[in-house]
């Protein structure tokens, strides 16, 4: 609805109730941003035109600005400062799940100019993303009439100081409680804690305010600010100083809310004593109004609470993965052939898993039931390739993604850092072949071998004609079988991303600890074997955990898919394989005459291509945004990649003699 301000100001009425108060105000701010007028031009925005012209009608025409004065004043007195000041911006309770309840309920339900808190009130005056831009261009002048409106109109000047003080106050008293609450108390360094800055930041600002109210000098006040800035940074400091526990003990979401919100806070601190400090206010005044407008976008939207604690959990996750893919790596020519025999090793089992799954679909089941009893075949087939130290290729992507991210955060800062990332970039690649080569190598002559076996003990395969027809159907690179095998990437990714996560945990709860020590497990295992179990759990859980979460998503994901009607698959490369030389033991050497053996050949390769590719690509990804990182130098990057491939294009598939 577009507003005539002349209207709009003789319709001001200070005795009217608070609700029509606020509403008048709400009109005033959609008077300010009202599109230009037709065929108007100009470089300044038109809420700061807009600005202006109130401004002058206000100087000029005492009985308006008597009366729109006193709608300002009542509606001021009536509110609480301190909801703005010192609450606005921050959640009312100490955590990331509350928060998140909270910022639904702020965008998504309308707010309600019936308040008297006045950090309500801003949201309803300044709920539009643009305002931030038009007071970013308000010049220092136009501020300077402003506050000196505001506060004739007040009656009593200098009035906001007093409750910028107060606010200071508040927010130490907020700080403090933070800083000694027992989830980030006891993760702060000791020596940060000697000279107690937490109780010193709450005195420091109560002396603050004690003498701002007897009227002290610019200078002593001046002085007690600096002696709080000082404090607070050490506050700072306690606070950066658990990030450490945290990166050796875990992460937690709500401890790394906590840390963001203290940080905010001192934040405010600084604002609010520029403000109510300053000689000249008005470019400090500037300064706390864009801060008190991003809070406010910012509170209304999910994603930015999302991005920034993501970015710490997922670095903390992708950590200890890239600890995992360091042994994925392999950088000389023993390490290679121990890589090509572990590869193998697993090759071997995912063999019998192969011919297991064949027997499951044979079981008269519902298909849930035979997507999960897949899922659990997978799984303990992981498993035991984990426990007996072998590997399956498709596993490594995932994992060393993030370890090869890790070492971009020199590049551009250390020299021969992008020569160390391409040497890094051909190990990753040599190392993947192997694995992929080792698993296949094997794969296939454990099942020709379990069909051979068959055929000589009982006259017919394990797998006979119908379930090799099925094969050829279904692995073919003429079906959707690149489709399945990019699902399937995501699912390895995913069960990096689980493992990740699951380490955290328990690192984060101490069950290390926990199965070393604690008295009823000693007295079950006794001390050394409990020591033991410790040892173990704690270099075996990130394993585990990615090992039967892929199993179980491999089997029991499509079954699920099926359920609403989803014609969903999984291709992995190893698997395809051993179905492929499944179906070669059940229909003989014929089989290679037949145009579909060859379509099901070139469907493994793509498979094995899209599995490895889509999982490292996601992980890769992930680490970086978990580093913050933005490459700069991706263009040298590539062209270091491409003269090594130019100039020894061998190293990318053999290592070095």
């Amino acid at each position: 609805m577009a507003w005539d301000l002349s209207a709009l100001l003789h319709s001001a009425d200070p005795a009217a109730s608070a609700i029509e108060r606020h509403l008048w105000l709400v009109r005033l701010m959609d008077w300010l941003r009202q599109p230009p007028p037709e065929g108007a031009h100009s470089l300044t925005p038109w809420p700061v035109v807009r600005m202006g012209l109130l401004l002058d009608v206000l100087e000029t025409q005492p009985e308006i600005s008597q009366r729109v004065g006193g709608v300002v004043h009542h509606s001021l007195r009536d509110l609480d400062s301190n909801g703005l000041l010192a609450d606005f911006g921050f959640p009312p309770r100490q955590g990331f799940v509350s928060e998140l309840g909270d910022r639904l309920r702020l965008a998504w339900l309308p707010g309600t100019p019936q308040t008297s808190d006045a950090g309500e009130l801003f949201s309803l005056l300044f709920n539009r993303p643009d305002d931030a831009a038009w007071v970013a261009a308000l010049d220092e002048a136009t501020l300077g009439r402003l506050l000196r409106w505001l506060e004739h109109s007040s009656g009593t000047p200098a009035a906001w100081r007093d409750e910028m003080v107060e606010a200071v106050q508040l927010l130490a008293s907020q700080i403090r409680a933070n800083g000694l609450s027992k989830a980030l108390r006891s993760r702060i360094a000791p020596s940060h804690m000697a000279d107690r800055p937490f109780h010193q930041v709450v005195a420091l600002a109560e002396a603050l305010q004690a003498a701002h109210q007897q009227g002290a000098g610019a200078e002593a006040l001046a002085a007690h600010a600096a002696r709080l800035r000082a404090v607070l940074g050490r506050c700072l400091d306690a606070a950066h100083s658990a990030r450490q526990h945290l990166d050796e003990w875990g992460i937690s979401v709500d401890v790394v809310f906590q840390m963001d919100q203290m940080r905010k806070r001192a934040q405010r601190i600084e604002q609010l004593l520029d403000a109510a400090l300053a000689a000249e206010p008005a470019p400090a005044f500037k300064a706390l109004w864009l801060a008190l407008l991003s809070a406010a976008q910012d509170r209304q939207g999910i994603g930015a609470l999302f991005t920034h604690h993501y970015a710490l959990l997922a670095r903390k996750v992708t950590e200890r993965s890239a600890e995992t893919g360091e042994h994925y790596i392999t950088r000389d020519r023993a390490e290679y052939r121990q890589m090509l025999g572990k590869a193998a090793g697993g090759g071997a089992v995912i063999g019998l898993t192969t011919l297991a799954k064949f027997a499951l679909t044979a079981l008269q089941v519902s298909a849930f039931w035979v997507g999960f009893l897949a899922g659990v075949n997978y799984a303990l087939s992981f498993v035991l390739v984990h426990l007996l130290h072998w590997t399956v290729a498709t596993k490594q992507p995932a994992m060393t993604a993030p370890a090869l991210a890790a070492k971009l955060e020199a590049v551009g800062q250390q020299e021969g850092a992008i020569e160390g990332f391409v040497d890094e970039v051909t190990h990753l690649i040599r190392s993947q072949i192997a694995g992929i080569v080792g698993n296949l190598a094997l794969v296939a002559p454990v099942v020709l071998a379990a069909q051979g076996l068959a055929w000589w003990v009982q006259g017919a395969p394990l797998v006979g004609e119908k379930d090799a027809h099925y094969v050829l159907h279904s692995l073919t690179l003429l079906g959707p079988t690149a489709l399945f095998a990019a699902f399937t990437g995501v699912l390895l990714f995913a069960s990096s991303l689980i493992a990740g996560w699951v380490e955290n945990w328990f690192v984060y709860h101490r069950l290390e600890s926990a199965l070393a020590w604690n008295p009823r497990i000693t007295d079950l295992l006794g001390p050394s074997r409990a020591q033991r179990w410790a040892r173990w759990w704690r270099g075996n859980i990130s394993g585990l955990a990615a090992n039967v979460s892929l199993g179980l998503m491999l089997g029991i994901i499509p079954a699920l898919a099926a359920f609403v009607g989803l014609p969903l698959e999984v291709r992995h490369v190893t698997l395809g394989m051993g179905q492929l030389a499944a179906a070669v033991g059940a229909l003989g050497l014929e089989i290679f005459q037949q145009p579909a053996f060859w379509w099901c050949l070139a469907g493994i390769g793509v498979t094995g291509l899209l599995n490895l590719a889509v999982s490292f690509t996601l992980a890769f990804r992930v680490a970086l945004a978990s580093r913050g990182l933005q490459v700069q130098e991706r263009g040298r990057l590539y062209a270091a990649l491409r003269q090594r491939w130019r100039q020894a294009p061998g190293s990318f598939f053999k290592p070095p003699v």
